[in-house]
């Protein structure tokens, strides 16, 4: 029965599966840390345009995906970032969008349609050379630039306001990130399915903040929880005879559904471990004083989740980036 593993489609299906699940983790902790979860389903859809316009012109579905979602997520990020639509607002324009741009130019071209469903559900063991060569190369590149500049993307992720204090390009991180989504909807499209892409860059984040409690440290769990939801869902998929697309996002959220009591009980403990209680609404004040250590990822200073951001414990003061200075708690 192990020789079903050893097939050559096998070995390339479980070398891309493998691969996607490490990229997209690594990008989708920035998207869940910028509240946009959804950003992976909103480039999906725009991809569909883009392997609509591969079908139709016959050249690679991947290549034209590639360009369109890329495309895509900069312009999604330039509606963000210009006011004009909220983040939610923007991924539904561009979301409709795209997929009605999709069907459209899908429906001139012939047996497109019948196509166009290996790339909305997957078909990870269909995958040609070329295939694994572009995914592979495409995801490496994600997960090199998301620990190499994890810094960077973190700092503009957790406050935007900080980061321009500190000489950080906001608008560049922020549509490298973006560009980063894009690449990654286009490695994981043949694993999971446009349909499906996003669960892949959500649920395994999820997974790794029940235990997590630093921004790398969930990164990296995440990675992991991707790996193995990735690899166990072709397995599966493999001996059970099941979509493997819908089998690895099923993995991932038994995953998540396993990991979830474990991290009632660790916050638990985290609370029991801080110094002080937190009132309801705790008063502020603005620390005056030169404050030269910069807190982060990292700092040795014990970080406590405190709403929507995070608080790091110094001496015996909870201390909040806030813009230029630290709110003190």
């Amino acid at each position: 029965m192990l020789d079903i593993l050893f097939a050559p489609f096998m070995v390339k299906a479980l070398f891309a599966a493998a691969l996607t699940g490490l990229a997209s983790p690594a990008v989708g902790t920035y998207l869940v840390q910028r509240k946009l979860s959804l950003m992976g389903d909103g480039i999906g859809h725009i991809s569909v345009t883009g392997v609509a316009l591969g079908l139709l012109t016959g050249t690679s579905p991947t290549l034209t995906a590639v360009i369109v979602a890329i495309i895509g997520a900069v312009a999604i990020e330039a509606l963000r970032a210009s006011g004009r639509a909220s983040g939610d607002v923007a991924l539904a324009l561009i979301f409709y969008g795209g997929l009605a741009g999709g069907l459209m130019l899908v429906s001139f071209a012939g047996n497109g349609a019948l196509a166009l469903q290996s790339y909305l559900f997957g078909s990870i063991t269909t995958l040609t050379n070329e295939d694994v060569w572009v995914s592979g190369t495409l995801a490496i590149v994600v997960i090199a630039l998301c620990l190499t500049l994890l810094p960077q993307f973190f700092s503009v992720a957790n406050d935007e306001d900080y980061a321009r204090t500190t000489g950080l390009s906001v608008p560049v991180y922020n549509v490298l990130v973006s560009v980063l989504a894009a690449l990654t909807v286009s490695v994981a499209m043949r694993t999971v399915g446009l349909l499906l892409v996003s669960a892949l860059l959500v649920i395994p984040v999820a997974t790794a903040q029940q235990f997590a409690r630093g921004f790398r440290s969930t990164m990296l769990a995440a990675m992991v929880a991707g790996l193995l939801a990735s690899v166990t869902g072709v397995v599966i998929s493999a001996y059970v005879d099941v979509p493997p697309g819908s089998t690895i996002v099923l993995v991932a959220l038994a995953g998540f559904a396993l990991t979830a009591p474990i991290g009632v009980v660790l916050g638990k403990r985290r609370l029991a471990r801080v110094p002080f209680e937190m009132p309801s609404e705790p008063e502020q004040q603005r620390v005056e004083e030169p404050h030269r250590h910069q807190h982060g990822p990292g700092c040795g200073h014990p970080a406590v989740e405190h709403g929507d951001h995070v608080d790091y414990i110094h001496n015996g003061h909870r201390h909040a980036v806030h813009g230029g200075h630290y709110d003190e708690h």
